[in-house]
């Protein structure tokens, strides 16, 4: 009979490229050292029992069939069916706790970081041999999450919790994940309270978005959202509704942010201040461009940069929940400052990503398998974006 088993995946904080993963654009994210941690230990039938005291809920479910969901995103049932279509077969229950320290609904992937760690977890019990491919637990992670429910998120989340370290991810089809070298430190998160409609925030914004984009391909010959230049859009979305066009602007505009930032993250030593800069410039676009910004954000956001913070911008869906502010050498000043604003802060730095760990399975142990050289192909196909990035 196997022994414990506990898998744990971080939340992420998504430095560029906000919004953008559903128009097969690339981003910038990288995971941070707060986790959601799945604890268990091995029954003798195939029935999971589980527990969850952060949310006040639990679960109990036979694994050896499909699993009925009991509500919309029933994320741990999601994972658990996705896994077994994917030919596991889940022949032992568990005992489980899960517990977390990410924000919940806060746009810090706190849901994309608990499907990560369930299906790692799931890997790591029932097909070790599974359990440090970060690519597969990415993947199914992000089957779960969400064309399982036709929900609109992207595949950020899912790959920079698994991967862990800092990612420039190309949403393109197939998508593909370069390990950026720049050693970064100095990240103060912030938390308004601000409750939030994750879902509808990112359907309004795919919408206006993509029937813009649609506009521009009609009108401009070899229209291409990925190399077109802003210049020649401008005429044509001059002539378009100001609300989908202002939201089109704004994200050619963070397309070439985030790859200005990737030359700026290619050396170990970035430059700080540019990358502060460029941080504040994404933010301004969300803001005023895509509309996804709060007044409460940029009350936070403000109080970290008088505070001493290089840069900071609101992190997920926006419209309440997380900011962040990259603040090396001031981190204590800023989370005060934020603490002062009426915000949670939290000092955070980068995560390896998830891993398991076993007591009678100690190649478990560490984080997912990360990759090899600067960059990689993900085998298969992208699968197909339906919404855009929490």
């Amino acid at each position: 009979m196997p022994g414990k088993t506990i898998a744990k995946a971080p939340g992420r904080i998504c430095l560029f490229g906000e919004h953008q993963d559903f128009l097969h654009l690339a981003v910038i994210a990288c995971p941070i050292d707060l986790y959601i941690t799945v604890s268990g230990s091995p029954r003798t039938d195939t029935r999971f029992c589980i527990s969850m005291p952060d949310v006040d809920d639990s679960d109990e479910f036979d694994a050896f069939a499909e699993i009925p969901y009991r509500c919309d995103l029933d994320f741990i049932r999601a994972a658990t069916n996705v896994v077994r279509r994917h030919g596991i077969d889940i022949s032992t229950g568990y005992d489980c706790i899960i517990e977390g320290e990410i924000p919940i609904n806060a746009g810090t992937s706190s849901s994309s970081a608990l499907v990560v760690s369930w299906v790692q977890f799931l890997l790591a019990t029932q097909n070790g041999h599974s359990a440090h491919d970060a690519a597969t637990i990415a993947r199914l992670a992000y089957q779960a999450e969400v064309p399982e429910f036709n929900a609109p998120g992207g595949m950020m989340d899912h790959y920079a919790s698994a991967m862990g370290g800092l990612l420039y991810i190309d949403c393109a089809d197939p998508i593909t994940v370069e390990r950026l070298p720049a050693v970064l430190d100095g990240f103060v998160l912030g938390n308004t309270g601000v409750h939030k409609d994750n879902n509808a925030i990112l359907l309004e914004s795919r919408q206006a978005t993509t029937r813009g984009i649609q506009t521009l391909e009609e009108r401009i010959p070899g229209f291409d959202l990925r190399t077109t230049q802003l210049q020649q859009a401008e005429p044509h979305l001059a002539a378009m509704e100001p609300n989908v066009a202002r939201r089109v602007r704004a994200n050619m505009i963070n397309r070439d942010i985030c790859g200005q930032a990737r030359q700026v993250l290619s050396s170990e030593s970035p430059d700080r201040a540019r990358l502060g800069e460029l941080l504040y410039r994404h933010q301004e676009q969300l803001r005023d461009g895509i509309g996804v910004s709060h007044p409460k954000l940029d009350e936070l956001i403000d109080a970290a940069m008088d505070a001493g913070a290089l840069g900071g911008k609101l992190n997920g869906s926006g419209g309440g929940g997380c900011m962040f502010a990259y603040a090396p050498g001031k981190q204590q000043e800023v989370r005060e400052a934020i603490r002062a604003a009426g915000g949670e802060a939290y000092i955070v730095s980068v995560s390896p990503g998830a891993r398991a760990h076993s007591d009678t399975c100690p190649q478990l142990d560490g984080s997912c398998e990360q990759l090899d050289g600067s960059s990689e192909q993900l085998d298969g196909s992208c699968p197909q974006l339906d919404g855009a990035a929490r």
